[in-house]
Parts: C-alpha cells; structure tokens; sequence
C-alpha cells in the first residue's frame, strides 16, 4: 500500500503546463500521454476491483467485505471509494473476470476498461472457446478506437457469430422499451424511455430532419433543400427544441391523417378550458395563457360550457369553429403548407388558423382560415402578430416590438398548383 499511496503523491504533485504555451504536437502528445496513464492506472484499479469483489461475494452474506461496510454489492464498495458512476465502477469490478487475453489487454494498457466492457457484454453467452477466439480477434480489430466504435464493431462480431440468435436479441431489446411521463412542478413535463433499435430509428429520422443543417448536415447542392438548411441554422429556437417540435409536429401530422393511430380514447384532440384570462389544459398540473388557449382552440374547436356559482354545470355547447376534412384539403390545395415568410412546412404539419377569431365575429370558411406551422402559429398568437386579407391576398403585420411602422408582409401561396393556374 505505501506504492499505491506514494504514486497517489506523485501524482498529485503534477503541475499542468502553462496549456497556452504549447505547440500542437506537444498538446496532443500530452493528451494521448494521460490517456496511456490513466488505463494503466484503470488496470491496477481493476486488479483492486476484482479483489474486493472476491471478498464480497454473494455465498458470504453479510460476512463479506461490502456486507460488512453497508454496500450492497461490490460495485457500489468500489463506487463510494472511487466517487466515479455506478456504470464505472461495475465496468472496474468486471474487467478482469473474463480471463485470457482480454483480462491480458486490461493488465497491459493497451485495452480501456471501457472496451473491455464493450467487448464483454457484446460476446457475453457466447460457448466460452468461442468467445475467447473473438475477444482476442477484436483487440486487434479495435485498436486504437473508441468504447463506441469497439461496442460496435463487437456487436457486428457477435452477429456474424450466431446470425441465429439475433431475432431473439432484437426481441429481448423490444421487451425493454418503454416510455414515462413524468409531470413536474414547474408544470413541465420528462420524458424518459428506452427505445428499441426500430423505434430509435424512426425518431432518429425525425430528429435528423429537423435538426440535420444545425449539426453540421450535408452540404446541399439543390436550391429549395440549401434554403431550407439555411432556415434552420438561423431559426432561433435550440438544437433541442427544434428537436422537439419536429417530433410533436410528426405526432400531429399523424393524428391528423388518421386519429385511430391512438388506440383508445387518447387519440381525442387536446382538451383545454379557458377562464379568466388563463387556460388549463386537460391532465396537465398548470395553467398556461390564453393565448395558447386560443391557438389549440383555432384548430381543435372549444365548447362552451355554464357553470353556476354552486359549481354546477349548467349548460353544455357545441364544438365550433373547428374546420371540417374537406376544408383543410382546400386550404393545403390554396396555401401548399405554412405561409409564415421563409417557412417550407408542409401542409400536412400544419394548424388552421383564423384571421379573425370566432369570438370576435370571425368565420370559419376558407376565406377567413390560412395554415400556419405550429410553431408560427404560437407565435402569433403569443407574440401579437396579426394577418390581414385583402383582394384575395393575405398580409402579415409585426407587432411594434419588431417594426415600429408594422410594415406588411406578404404571404404568397406555396402551393405550385395556385402558380400554375395564376401564371
């Protein structure tokens, strides 16, 4: 023990460089350097894992060493002393189980723990004669790579090994998917789940579409697919929240197409009351504006509903100002998706919004209707943008806080059935 503590002192009496002062090569060579360092470090922490994994185990109770200390488990022994994560501390407890070469690999330096990990869980059930040949071929395969790269290349491994297993892992992955909403006092809502690879592929294509030119996506050649990037790189929401509409976008898009995609009654349109200023959306704990109130209520409809002083419901409307089936066909034929300026949503990722609300005398026919994205049509409806009509043509006024003249924009059909019958 005084090696370990006299390397700890030595260690700790390392002294950065001045990082500014170095030349590229000295800083890279530094970086590659520490990583040597630290799996040869990980490596005699594995040796200590191991042990005090020895000495917890299970056949001992509350005699073994982790017992005794108030752990459960060895890996949370190893994780309290180290202060690193459950998933590290678990990977330093396993890296030396598997003995061979990939217990070899560890003890050397040349392999990381978390590779170790990646290969082990991707080889695990494997014959042991078998997975001892593809460990020792995918250390040299996996050479130099990351954990992620070695995960990957292990998985491909294991497949070409037992192409039989694989429907009985893709339906051992499908049995542990799930989604939770969990509401949260601040009136937001987490999202947490776990994702098949089929349904992770599906998201991630929404996800990609919406957010690919912010990431550093394909540079595009043709000219609608260059501004349609340029749209999104300058789009003032986040790289995660354009995420997020997308995914709500294709969510609507869905309902809209077909509402039985639900099952059950959860496929009904949002439900939301409005009084006072304040609306409360159905099942969700908090009040949000009116404004939103209004904007859900332009392209799902509201009911009217009485209520006494005693909190009797005394009267019951009618759904209205809601557009019909064939209304929204006419309006994505006449407008050919949101026509918000700069905007290229489709129609089908569209929300019917009226010009001049119901409430104030406004219709509910094509004249009076034009489809606007969700996220420009929050934004009208939040931000005090107003659409005029005139001669058949459709104006957009900003508010003051924008244009203080509120110069009018124009808001020409997207529809290139509308360009070719007008020339």
């Amino acid at each position: 023990m005084k090696e370990m503590r006299a390397l700890a002192s030595r260690i700790a009496a390392v002294r950065p460089p001045v990082m500014s002062s170095l030349s590229d090569e000295d800083l890279l060579a530094g970086q590659a350097a520490l990583g040597d360092a630290r799996r040869r470090l990980d490596a005699l922490g594995a040796e200590f894992a191991a042990e005090i994994a020895r000495r917890s185990a299970r056949e001992l109770g509350h005699d073994g060493l982790a017992q005794r200390l108030g752990a459960r488990t060895a890996s949370a022994l190893v994780q309290r002393l180290t202060g690193t994560t459950a998933r590290d501390a678990g990977e330093l407890v396993g890296a030396l189980s598997t003995p061979g070469a990939l217990a070899d690999a560890v003890r050397g330096g040349t392999t990381s723990v978390g590779q170790a990990a990646a290969i082990r869980g991707a080889l695990d059930g494997l014959a042991d004669e078998v997975a001892e040949r593809a460990a020792a071929s995918l250390l040299t395969t996996t050479a130099g790579r990351t954990v992620e790269e070695t995960r990957a290349c292990s998985r491909e491994l294991r497949d070409d090994l037992d192409s039989l297993g694989i429907a009985a892992r893709e339906e051992e992955l499908r049995e542990r998917r799930y989604l939770h909403l969990y509401p949260q006092s601040d009136g937001m809502t987490r999202l947490v789940g776990l994702l098949d690879p089929e349904s992770a592929a599906r998201i991630r294509a929404v996800v990609d579409a919406a957010t690919s030119p912010r990431r550093g996506g394909p540079r595009f050649v043709d000219p609608e697919a260059r501004a349609r990037a340029e749209r999104i790189v300058a789009d003032e929401r986040t790289t995660e929240q354009l995420a997020l509409d997308g995914l709500v976008d294709v969510l609507r898009a869905g309902l809209s197409a077909d509402p039985a995609v639900v099952p059950g009654p959860g496929g009904a349109p949002v439900q939301v009351l409005v009084a006072a200023g304040a609306a409360r959306i159905e099942g969700q704990p908090c009040s949000v504006s009116s404004a939103v109130g209004d904007r859900i209520a332009c392209t799902e409809g509201f009911e009217t509903v009485a209520i006494a002083s005693t909190g009797q419901v005394i009267d019951l409307g009618r759904t209205r100002r809601l557009f019909t089936r064939p209304q929204r066909r006419a309006l994505a034929a006449r407008d050919g998706g949101c026509r918000f300026p700069g905007c290229a949503r489709p129609p089908s990722w569209t929300e019917a919004h009226h010009i001049r609300p119901w409430a104030a005398g406004g219709r509910t026919d094509l004249a009076e209707g034009i489809l606007l994205c969700r996220h420009h049509h929050l934004l009208l409806h939040n931000n005090g943008w107003v659409i005029q009509r005139d001669d058949g043509g459709y104006w957009l006024i900003p508010p003051r806080s924008v244009d203080p003249a509120r110069e009018r924009i124009a808001m020409p059909t997207k529809s290139p059935l509308i360009w070719r019958l007008t020339g």
